[in-house]
């Protein structure tokens, strides 16, 4: 009788001192017991969902685990691109958007740039062409009916026989568009006209030849970047072509007429407009600072040409 009082509370004694309490469960008096050797702990974690043990086996440092050495993962947040605001991408050392040797790319590909970020400008040897070369009839009407597209494509091409070519021609029948001159040709002996018109010609392609090359250099001096085969031989085309109109009729109704000042003044203009869009295309420079490398060119065509002062 007496007995059966303090059987139960002996019995849970040694239940208690057999047994220990699971893993992860509060121990008496709300302490948790130390986990077994060797295994890891999780932290307390009130509420939220389990944590899962390191990659290292047995409890130990994950450089450790699997017998070698793991590099540890960096967590960046970068912003942009596919990842959502607030989360993180895993990177391994040196791997990261900012890790030393890389850098990210600043310029988009685009017009006029390339897909690994370099940017074309006109005048590299390393740079490929703008278009492919053009034919010579396709670049003589290209300059009258597309000047734009024509420059772009031709920026890095010489056009040098075009160039000549045309301006040996123009200087042949530049001597008959003034009204002294062509009394005086068409009164001479042949033996002596030949050699004034060829001398004429050749006269004409070495002014180009200077014009052209004050032009370039002119750009060059306000920023421009191009080469300078492609400025003179397209400034030279430009020059001749654009006063072709007034030289026609200037072979026939002489240079004072009204007609061929009003020309003059028109073709002039044009002159000034191609000029400066084949600057600011060769050379890579805006409208102002093309004009401004094209006026020694436009004055001199203007006093040369145009007014009759030859």
């Amino acid at each position: 009788m007496g007995r059966g009082r303090d059987a139960r509370p002996a019995q849970n004694g040694q239940q208690g001192q057999g047994q220990q309490a699971p893993y992860g469960q509060q121990g008496p008096y709300g302490q948790q017991p130390p986990p077994p050797h060797g295994q890891w702990q999780a932290p307390p974690n009130y509420g939220g969902a389990p944590q899962a043990p390191p990659h290292g086996r047995h409890g130990e440092p994950e450089y450790f685990g699997d017998g070698g050495y793991e590099p540890a993962q960096a967590s960046y947040a970068p912003y942009g691109g596919d990842n959502n605001p607030g989360s993180t991408r895993q990177f391994s050392i040196g791997e990261g958007p900012d890790a030393y040797g890389q850098q990210p790319d600043q310029y988009g590909a685009g017009d006029g740039a390339y897909a690994d970020g370099g940017t074309y400008r006109a005048g590299q040897s390393a740079a490929p062409p703008a278009g492919p070369r053009l034919h010579w009839k396709q670049l003589l009407s290209g300059i009258v009916l597309r000047p734009d597209a024509t420059f772009w494509q031709m920026r890095d091409h010489t056009v040098w026989g075009p160039a000549l070519v045309v301006t040996f021609v123009y200087g042949l029948l530049a001597v008959f568009g003034f009204d002294k001159a062509r009394e005086d040709v068409l009164n001479a002996t042949l033996s002596n006209s030949i050699p004034w018109v060829l001398i004429t010609a050749v006269m004409f392609i070495v002014g180009s030849l200077i014009l052209g090359a004050v032009t370039h250099t002119m750009a060059r001096q306000l920023g421009g970047d191009g080469a300078w085969q492609p400025t003179i031989g397209l400034s030279m085309l430009v020059m001749n072509i654009s006063d072709t109109p007034r030289l026609l009729f200037a072979m026939f109704l002489g240079g004072d007429s009204t007609l061929v000042q009003v020309l003059g003044w028109l073709t002039w203009l044009a002159c000034g407009y191609l000029l400066t869009s084949m600057v600011s295309k060769s050379h890579d420079l805006p409208w102002p600072k093309a004009l401004g490398a094209s006026a020694i060119q436009l004055v001199a065509l203007l006093g040369l040409l145009k007014l009759g002062t030859l």
